[in-house]
C-alpha cells in the first residue's frame, strides 16, 4: 500500500502536468489564433473538383458545379481561403527576396491582375450565388463601377513589401478603358498606391481571349525594357500564354473561370 506522502507526490505531480498542457496549449493559440485554423472542407469530391481549378486540370467551366456551391460558399466564408491566400504571399515573398535586383532598381518589374488578386469581389458574389450561376457581365460592371471593392488582406500586405523592395509595379485587368477612373479610385481607397502603369483592355484589345490580351501588354513592358520577375494572378489565363514572369503565383478562385 503506498505511503500518504508518495501519494501526495504522484498529486502533485500530475497537477504540475496539467498546468504545463495549459500552458503549452495557451501559447499555441497565440501562435495559431483560431482564425487562422485550417479546417477541412466536407465533401471530398468537391474538395477534388476545387484541386482540379487550381492546377488548370478542369479545363473550361461556366458555374460551379450544383453539388459543390455550398463548399465553395463555405471555402470562401471560412478560413482556408485566408490560409491558401497567405500561403501563396508568402511564397511570393520567399521568391522577391531571393531576386538580385539591378543596381538602378528601375527594370525589375511584377505584374498584379486586379479582380481576385489585389481587390475582393466576394460582396458581389455572396449576393450573386458564389459563381453558382454563369457569369453576368452587366450585374458585374454595375458592382465594379460602385468603386467599394475590399482589398485582399495578404495581397495588400506583399504589394506594398514588393513596392519598398524596389519592384516596378503594373497591374494589368481585363477591365475596360471605360472603368479607369473607378478601377483607380478603388485601388486607392483600398490602400494601394504607387505602380508604374495600370492596363486596361482598350478597343483593340475587345474581343481577345484573357491569355492573348495579357501576353501581348506583358510583350510591351519587355519592349520597354522591364524584367518581369513576378506575376500574380487569380486565373490561369493571368498567368500563361508568352512573356512570362520569371515566377508566376496563382491565388485560389474557384468562384469564376476566364479563359
Amino acid at each position: 500500500m503506498a505511503s500518504p506522502t508518495s501519494i501526495l507526490s504522484l498529486l502533485l505531480l500530475l497537477l504540475l502536468l496539467l498546468v504545463t498542457a495549459a500552458v503549452s496549449s495557451a501559447a499555441a493559440v497565440r501562435i495559431y489564433p483560431r482564425e487562422h485554423v485550417v479546417r477541412a472542407e466536407g465533401d471530398p469530391r468537391c474538395e477534388s473538383w476545387k484541386f482540379a481549378v487550381e492546377v488548370n486540370a478542369a479545363g473550361s467551366w461556366k458555374a460551379v458545379p450544383r453539388p459543390c456551391i455550398e463548399f465553395v460558399r463555405e471555402y470562401f466564408n471560412g478560413h482556408r481561403y485566408l490560409s491558401d491566400s497567405r500561403a501563396v504571399a508568402n511564397y511570393s515573398l520567399t521568391f522577391a527576396y531571393s531576386v538580385k535586383l539591378g543596381k538602378d532598381h528601375g527594370r525589375d518589374a511584377w505584374v498584379f491582375d486586379v479582380d481576385e488578386t489585389l481587390l475582393s469581389n466576394l460582396p458581389y458574389y455572396r449576393a450573386n450565388g458564389f459563381g453558382s450561376k454563369p457569369f453576368n457581365d452587366t450585374s458585374f460592371n454595375e458592382w465594379v463601377n460602385t468603386g467599394s471593392a475590399p482589398p485582399l488582406p495578404m495581397s495588400l500586405r506583399l504589394y506594398k513589401k514588393l513596392k519598398s523592395l524596389g519592384f516596378k509595379i503594373f497591374l494589368l485587368t481585363g477591365r475596360g478603358e471605360s472603368q479607369r477612373a473607378v478601377t483607380q479610385q478603388n485601388l486607392l481607397q483600398a490602400g494601394y498606391s504607387g505602380w508604374e502603369k495600370l492596363i486596361l483592355r482598350g478597343p483593340d484589345d475587345e474581343g481577345k481571349k484573357a491569355t492573348v490580351y495579357k501576353s501581348e501588354k506583358r510583350a510591351e513592358l519587355v519592349k520597354q525594357g522591364y524584367i518581369i520577375q513576378g506575376n500574380s494572378g487569380d486565373q490561369w489565363s493571368d498567368l500563361m500564354g508568352f512573356a512570362l514572369a520569371k515566377r508566376s503565383f496563382k491565388l485560389p478562385n474557384s468562384m469564376y473561370y476566364i479563359p
